[in-house]
């Protein structure tokens, strides 16, 4: 499995691997943005699937059922191209019928750590493609007199600083919560190139930590801030 329960032995090493797989990231009609942020961020293709799943989450007449179904899809798209971030190596296998097979399998080492609350909501599509990946929780609100973003809780596995994270985040609005969660996985030690930031809607964050991965299926300079009261039933 691409994210085996298991210690990553050589992330610290310096050693990187060349062998990354990605799509054709679209180019975005916020092109200027895209070229702005660099190429840390991986903007998915916009067809038509994707469209019609940000239009049903945006509509203000969607029911919760259904609102729930479509960001379920949305979230699986990213984790999935999440994936392709990891590193691998190659390997050759042998099939029932006695053939060999050139593949690939996913290094060891691999972990996902969600923002709460909005971020929990992408934490099954993580375990329906990951079934034994462990996943870290942080907790960050503003504060009610300086209105900046505050550290409540973290919990993150003990040899955090040597996994490559899926950090998960539906929604970026000013992006100071994941910015905040960021500072607080670097305090752990791991370097930020090492962090894949999952999210179906994002805004710059790049220009704060520009080794980052973020990986997302849209620009807009609108966020739907009602992702997590709508899909946790709590509008």
């Amino acid at each position: 499995m691409p994210c085996h329960n298991q210690s990553l032995n050589n992330v610290t090493t310096g050693q990187e691997h060349n062998l990354t797989k990605h799509v054709r990231f679209a180019a975005s009609s916020n092109s200027s943005n895209v070229l702005n942020l660099g190429p840390q961020l991986k903007l998915l293709p916009l067809n038509s699937q994707i469209l019609e799943l940000q239009t049903i989450i945006r509509d203000k007449t969607t029911s919760r059922g259904d609102f729930v179904f479509c960001a379920d899809r949305l979230i699986r798209l990213v984790v999935e191209e999440g994936l392709n971030q990891l590193p691998y190596s190659e390997c050759t296998v042998t099939t029932p019928t006695g053939h060999m097979y050139e593949g690939v399998k996913f290094e060891r080492g691999n972990c996902g750590v969600s923002i709460m609350r909005s971020g929990e909501a992408m934490e099954q599509g993580l375990r329906d493609c990951c079934r034994s990946i462990r996943i870290g929780k942080i907790l960050i609100q503003s504060d009610e007199e300086t209105q900046e973003a505050k550290v409540y809780y973290a919990k993150f596995p003990p040899d955090i600083n040597r996994r490559k994270v899926l950090l998960m985040y539906p929604i970026l609005s000013t992006g100071n919560t994941v910015i905040e969660a960021v500072q607080v996985l670097i305090e752990h030690g791991l370097q930020p190139k090492h962090i894949i930031l999952l999210s179906t809607r994002a805004k710059a964050i790049l220009q704060e930590f520009p080794e980052i991965t973020l990986l997302t299926t849209e620009l807009h300079p609108v966020a739907p801030t009602h992702f997590g009261q709508k899909y946790f039933g709590t509008e």
